[in-house]
């Protein structure tokens, strides 16, 4: 089984989180056209309840909330936040998980410092989104354990039924291509039905992009995806664009259930 997110570093594997770049993507039928357009990442705001339109001044939020250890869960998280801020009326809001290990684990491991400018989040913070997606390395084919720990806050939420009726998505990081892409996105699904939360795969949405065999890509019908090998390898325009598109129809979905 591999490990997600490079959970045995490589030596010579370079610190610095690189920034991504443009896109691609196919739509299904009645979703919006996958253009980048991108917006402010502003805090966020209760949603209308049962409204038939989407004011301007009061967007849809989804909340992308992901850990990280080696930057390359955080690159598709904010590629996934592109695509969800290119959906009028919807804005994408990135938040990270507590890290759990010390920091002097984290300096023998090579882990890159986490980017200051994206906050973290509290378990009651969720019940604020109108929709999640939630991003994660694997460990042995199932979430790290500093999103484990983090969905084990959530009792308080779990025991009202806060997020009940929430739709929600993952992402994915592993280390080779028998690791858990999907594995470790259908192993988490047991965090939304305790929840009450609505499963949203992106399915085969994104077309031909699902079907390429001519270069190694990461992803499934259950949500993007990043092979990371030891750490070194970064994410590919295609593992990018899937993780754009991703966003794009999530947005899309909350969109639709905020309308009906």
């Amino acid at each position: 089984m591999g490990k997600g997110g490079g959970c045995v570093p490589s030596k010579n594997k370079p610190l610095p989180v690189a920034d991504e770049t443009p896109t691609h993507s196919a739509q299904p039928p009645s979703l919006p056209a996958n253009d980048h357009e991108t917006g402010p990442d502003a805090p966020p705001r209760e949603a209308p309840a049962n409204s038939s339109s989407v004011p301007s001044a009061a967007k849809l939020k989804i909340f992308i909330v992901f850990y990280s250890m080696y930057g390359h869960v955080e690159r598709l998280a904010k590629r996934l936040k592109r695509g969800v801020d290119g959906v009028e009326g919807v804005q994408g809001v990135l938040y990270r998980v507590p890290e759990t290990l010390p920091i002097g684990v984290l300096n023998q491991m090579r882990a890159p410092r986490k980017d200051q400018t994206i906050p973290e989040i509290a378990p009651a913070d969720l019940a604020a989104a109108d929709g999640l997606l939630f991003g994660f390395p694997t460990r042995y084919g199932s979430m790290a354990a500093q999103m484990k720990a983090f969905f084990d806050s959530t009792g308080n939420l779990w025991k009202e039924q806060k997020l009940a009726g929430k739709p929600a998505g993952f992402f994915v990081s592993t280390g080779t291509q028998g690791g858990g892409q999907e594995t470790t996105a259908w192993t988490a699904i047991t965090q939304l039905a305790h929840h009450g939360m609505l499963f949203v795969p992106v399915g085969y949405t994104f077309g031909p992009g699902m079907f390429k065999m001519d270069s190694i890509r990461g992803g499934s019908p259950y949500g993007a995806g990043v092979f990371a090998g030891d750490g070194t390898r970064e994410p590919s325009e295609t593992e990018l664009a899937l993780a754009e598109h991703q966003g794009k129809y999530m947005a899309a979905v909350v969109k639709r259930l905020a309308q009906s």
